[in-house]
């Protein structure tokens, strides 16, 4: 079930007691029933305040949430729907200037139906000057999250709920652009629920009430906490001596091995479970072949994006797309960790863009000014697989290989008979030991040392 909190008792739910402080703001003159005349806003709002006991739809200030410094935007929705106003934009912009001044997060707990049609364009516009305030936030590397609650919609939801850096929702929720009386007759009501915004990439989780500080407490260190310094050195040990693989067609059995680690036990020795997980996106997409997220590593936080060893999809390349852009953003080192027999490539992913998503890729990973390092740690196919490489920083597995196509596709362009398949793998010196001296890779690393 979805939250019934007021704005005191959502800011009561995440902040350490006794921690909230308002912030001081001195609200403007109103016109007479707004910049509009309507009849009877004036009215309206009076009975607001005496039902509510606040002045406006939000109330903002700065709290400790597990004993990380924050600012708090949380909505009233019985203050007229918790709807957005001049004087909402006014509290709103006082909350986003504190933040950039302090470098503290915000935190948005957002409950709202929308703009407020009593102010009509007025109203609207303040859309615009929160867009404004978040770009200036997110320049100044400051991260943001919100809490969409019960609703969450309209422009809020597009604004303060969808932008943020990391959006959480309270399971049950209603969450949508579309308010539930404005909708389309006959509108699946299911669409417009948290549950389905995660499932399409548009949120990266659900969190119950009662796990909610929690959960912020760890969002709020892995995002504003001690960075990685540094390159991150990649999981494992290095290897030396004979190469594993004494062929290519055996580099490749071995990359395909269903004994080898996978992507999470790599991230569990190198995080020690200490993570949270981006999901999705933001254009209707999700793939959980691709995880990414953030953890701690020897007491500083490191950025992750991982193949789990399937085809990636159009939607995995964007997430991590997402993941880079956000740790680059935020001055936090990223490590990625190949295996991949390539890109997805059925008609679904080339209408999902899967070129523009891979482009994408390529392009935040050779932008990004913070350090990365890369694993190779099973498949490595192609292009696919290369969009998520850290340009001169890539490590490989004793159990993987990294290739320009899989040697049965180059039998197959070149017209050999199946049974040369191995001599093609062969000839494209695709074992972890031929990437080094092909300059590729940097080295070998095992998860387990030899003996």
């Amino acid at each position: 079930m979805a939250d019934t909190w007021t704005a005191r008792e959502a800011t009561g739910a995440v902040a350490d007691p006794g921690s909230f402080t308002e912030l001081v703001h001195s609200p403007r003159a109103r016109e007479s029933d707004g910049p509009l005349g309507w009849p009877g806003y004036d009215e309206s709002i009076a009975r607001a305040a005496k039902r509510t006991g606040e002045r406006e739809s939000v109330v903002c200030g700065t709290a400790s949430v597990g004993g990380r410094q924050a600012v708090l935007i949380s909505f009233e929705f019985g203050f007229l729907g918790g709807s957005l106003g001049e004087p909402t934009g006014d509290l709103l912009e006082a909350a986003f200037t504190t933040a950039r001044e302090r470098r503290t997060p915000l935190v948005s707990l957002i409950a709202t139906g929308g703009s407020r049609m009593q102010e009509g364009m007025r109203a609207l516009t303040q859309l615009q000057r929160v867009t404004r305030q978040s770009a200036l936030l997110r320049a100044a590397g400051v991260p943001q999250i919100a809490v969409a609650r019960d609703p969450t919609t309209g422009g809020g939801w597009a604004t303060l709920g969808a932008a943020a850096d990391v959006v959480l929702a309270l399971p049950g929720a209603q969450v949508g652009f579309a308010g539930s009386r404005v909708r389309p007759p006959g509108a699946d009501p299911a669409a417009y629920t948290a549950e389905a915004q995660l499932a399409t990439g548009q949120i990266d989780a659900l969190v119950h009430p009662g796990e909610l500080r929690a959960a912020l407490a760890d969002w709020l260190l892995l995002l504003s906490g001690p960075r990685g310094a540094g390159t991150p050195e990649p999981p494992g040990a290095p290897v030396g001596g004979s190469p594993l693989a004494t062929s290519g067609q055996e580099a490749v059995a071995l990359a395909r091995s269903a004994e080898r680690p996978r992507a999470a036990a790599y991230l569990d020795a190198y995080f020690g479970g200490r993570v949270r997980e981006i999901s999705g996106d933001r254009c209707g997409g999700t793939d959980p072949g691709m995880r990414c997220g953030f953890g701690m590593h020897q007491g500083r936080t490191v950025a992750y994006a991982a193949q789990c060893g399937t085809a990636t999809r159009p939607a995995g390349y964007r997430t991590a797309t997402r993941l880079v852009s956000l740790a680059d953003a935020l001055g936090i080192p990223v490590l990625t960790l190949i295996d991949t027999p390539g890109a997805a490539n059925d008609a679904e992913a080339e209408r999902s863009g899967a070129g523009p998503a891979i482009a994408g890729l390529f392009l935040a990973m050779a932008t990004a000014r913070v350090p990365l390092t890369t694993l190779l740690i099973g498949e490595g196919g192609s292009g696919g697989a290369l969009a998520l490489a850290a340009p001169g920083n890539t490590w490989a597995t004793p159990d993987s290989y990294f290739s320009v196509i899989a040697p049965e596709a180059a039998a197959a362009i070149l017209k050999r008979d199946p049974d040369r398949i191995g001599e093609t793998a062969d000839q494209l010196r695709l074992r972890p030991h031929d990437l080094v001296e092909l300059g590729v890779a940097r080295g070998v690393v095992s998860l387990v040392p030899p003996p």
